[in-house]
C-alpha cells in the first residue's frame, strides 16, 4: 500500500498534532470516491464539519494542483493551496494534499496544517482510502489533547460520509 509523500516541516513527529484514519472496502473502486473529494464544493454534503467552499482566483469546481480555495472546518476558517492532485490511474493511487492555514503568521492563533489523502484500489476488488494530517501552532496543541480527540473523529466522520456518498452514486448509476 502507497503511503503519504510530507514536505519538509509537515513531517509526522515533528509537528504539534498528527492524525491518521483510513477505511478499506469491498466492493468500492477509486473511480467512485475520487470525484466526491475532487470537489470542495461537494465536501459539505457528506461531511457536516465542512461548510462555505469556495474557490480563489476562478478556480475550481475541481480542485487542481495549484488552486487557492478557502472553507470553514473544526470552528477554523481555512485558507488552502492545493500542493498535490494526481487522479488515480491504472496502478497508481489518486492523490490530493493542501497546506492550509488560519490565523495570523506569528500569533497564538496560528494553525498550519498539511492535509493529504490517497485513494487507491487493491486486489479482491476494494478502494483504500488514507487521509492524514499535520498541524503546527497552538490551535494543533489543544487539539492534540482534547478528548475525545476531534480531528480523529472528525476524518473518520469525513471517510464514513465519503463512502456513503459513493455507494448513494454508485447505486443512482
Amino acid at each position: 500500500m502507497n503511503s503519504i509523500v510530507w514536505p519538509e516541516g509537515y513531517v509526522p513527529g515533528y509537528t504539534e498534532n498528527f492524525v491518521s484514519n483510513e477505511i478499506i472496502v469491498l466492493g468500492l473502486e477509486a473511480a467512485d470516491v475520487w470525484p466526491l473529494l475532487e470537489q470542495p464544493g461537494m465536501w459539505p454534503t457528506y461531511y457536516g464539519n465542512s461548510a462555505n467552499v469556495r474557490f480563489h482566483d476562478q478556480g475550481g469546481p475541481l480542485l487542481r494542483n495549484g488552486d487557492r480555495f478557502y472553507f470553514e472546518t473544526f470552528g477554523f476558517p481555512v485558507e488552502a493551496q492545493c500542493v498535490e492532485y494526481d487522479a488515480p490511474a491504472a496502478g497508481q493511487p489518486g492523490r490530493i494534499a493542501w497546506h492550509g492555514w488560519a490565523g495570523e503568521p506569528g500569533t497564538a492563533d496560528r494553525l498550519d496544517v498539511h492535509h493529504a489523502w490517497i485513494v487507491e484500489d487493491l486486489e479482491g476488488g476494494r478502494v483504500r482510502i488514507l487521509t492524514q494530517e499535520t498541524q503546527k501552532g497552538e490551535p494543533a496543541e489543544a487539539l492534540r489533547v482534547a478528548k475525545p480527540n476531534p480531528m480523529i473523529n472528525g476524518h473518520q466522520d469525513w471517510l464514513d460520509g465519503l463512502v456513503a456518498a459513493a455507494w448513494a452514486a454508485k447505486s443512482r448509476g
